[in-house]
């Protein structure tokens, strides 16, 4: 990332511009279950939806501490919201408009957009760009800000969001995903015992390594892997970062706290090839029709 975005993206973000390609014609459902429904945001209104459920979250929620104007407004915004694409979950049994229905949200930045616009928002915690260059024929999606209001925290929202995120990749051909899984609070040595299973069992090798900045970088392995009980770590785990481990997900080294949002993170690293098998033959059907 280079440093005139840093600067950027420590400031609020101009406001969104109708005339830019976040507003394009209504986007076509990316997956449906019941009356819950996954697309792209494509308006205004819906985008600031969602960075109103990201507000509530991390800073009602969570405790983050974001830039005086977005504290005013109650939404978090950063200059990135006006290069990616916003993944929404609606509840359409919802009385109201599309805005008022969003429940759950992802963003989304696809490669192509972030080498035009300066570089991806995990490259100031992870060095990115030599992974990067390890793979120049691959395409990849980085994904972040996700976020579930409290009522829709269910396997059956988690789904949608995974099945919307599964047909953005197939639409686009995208082959990698990766990004920012937090755990919640500044010291990692409360999570000692899943920040350590995740070192010795996931962590990303050879071709996929990534390490945390050097100045960011917070040791993993804090306990020996004899000491480190499976079946507890995996209880311990964030269900984000427990869903990524089970469709195949690998971590850089090290992690890293954020002290603006209150969290520990670590990068996943999941290529499109090693999804496991059960997985893609789960949602395979449903991402095919829903990415054409």
């Amino acid at each position: 990332m280079t440093a005139e975005l840093l600067q950027i993206n420590s400031d609020i973000a101009p406001p969104l511009d109708p005339s830019s390609s976040l507003y394009s014609a209504r986007e076509p459902a990316l997956g449906r279950i019941g009356a819950l429904e996954t697309r792209l945001a494509v308006s205004r209104r819906e985008i600031e939806a969602a960075q109103t459920i990201r507000y509530r979250i991390f800073v009602e929620e969570m405790g983050a501490q974001l830039p005086p104007q977005a504290m005013r407004l109650g939404r978090d915004i950063d200059a990135f919201d006006e290069i990616c694409d916003h993944l929404i979950v609606l509840d359409t049994g919802i009385d109201g408009q599309s805005h008022e229905q969003i429940v759950a949200t992802y963003r989304i930045l696809r490669h192509d957009v972030a080498f035009a616009n300066g570089g991806f928002y995990s490259a100031s915690e992870f060095e990115i760009a030599p992974f990067l260059a390890r793979h120049p024929g691959k395409k990849f999606m980085e994904l972040g800000r996700s976020c579930v209001l409290p009522a829709y925290r269910t396997k059956r929202t988690v789904e949608l969001l995974w099945q919307g995120n599964w047909a953005y990749a197939l639409k686009h051909g995208l082959e990698v995903m990766f990004g920012c899984g937090s755990f919640p609070g500044r010291y990692p040595e409360l999570h000692a015992l899943a920040l350590s299973f995740l070192h010795h069992n996931n962590l990303a090798k050879d071709e996929w390594s990534v390490r945390a900045l050097p100045q960011h970088h917070r040791d993993m392995d804090l306990m020996p892997p004899e000491a480190v009980n499976a079946k507890r770590a995996l209880m311990a785990m964030p269900p984000l970062i427990k869903g990524y481990l089970r469709l195949g997900a690998m971590v850089g080294d090290g992690a890293v706290v954020d002290h603006a949002f209150g969290t520990t993170d670590v990068l996943i690293v999941l290529p499109v090839e090693s999804i496991s098998t059960r997985y893609l033959n789960y949602y395979g059907a449903d991402a095919q029709r829903f990415a054409c």
